[in-house]
């Protein structure tokens, strides 16, 4: 009998028992958030879009700060997979010369996003960075509590950022904390084109 459990994460020996709980069910669609200071969250979605689009679900892509400027491997394969990817910010905050309008920017970014979700001819929905935004206060944040939760019962989403609330981490299915151990950038090697975007 294995003294392992399936939130156990050692790995000094193999599993020899079925880790799965009993009673597993389908669902429809479901809701997963990718937060934490760790690399992988956007990229991690962005694994999801390409199985997603290996299904055949029509898949959008909404990200929240990065503008149209900013130009990612990610967006190119997308794009050419046939994925709805739109750029809704104005690039990074501490570039800006103007909050206020970043902020504007982002509740218009928002609102399109809603009516993306609600519409429901997306199988799956990417939010990517759309955290920031509700931990800046810049978005009503139980407005896309409700968007999520009540999201038409076939869209699956997608949600990254650092600081996921505690109401965002209660309606999602899976939450994973990415943590960063280890960063090239801090011992001063810049973003590389084909790893880091």
């Amino acid at each position: 009998m294995s003294t392992h459990t399936p939130n156990d994460n050692s790995a000094d020996e193999p599993l020899t028992e079925d880790p799965r709980p009993d009673g597993l069910r389908s669902a429809k669609s479901l809701l997963l958030v990718n937060t934490g200071n760790g690399k992988g969250k956007s990229s991690a979605a962005f694994g999801v879009m390409v199985r997603g689009v290996a299904r055949g679900w029509n898949v959008a892509v909404l990200q929240f700060v990065k503008s149209g400027e900013w130009k990612v491997g990610e967006e190119t394969i997308g794009r050419q997979l046939g994925v709805h990817w739109q750029s809704l910010g104005d690039g990074f905050t501490w570039d800006s010369e103007n909050l206020s309008h970043d902020k504007e920017v982002a509740q218009r970014g928002w609102s399109m996003a809603r009516d993306l979700i609600e519409a429901g001819k997306h199988d799956l929905v990417i939010l990517d960075e759309l955290t920031y935004l509700m931990t800046w206060n810049w978005i009503d944040s139980d407005e896309v509590i409700r968007v999520l939760r009540d999201r038409p019962a076939h869209v699956s989403v997608v949600v990254t950022g650092r600081d996921a609330s505690q109401a965002l981490i209660d309606i999602a299915d899976t939450v994973t904390e990415m943590r960063e151990i280890k960063h090239a950038y801090t011992s001063g090697i810049a973003a590389k084109r084909g790893i880091d975007y």
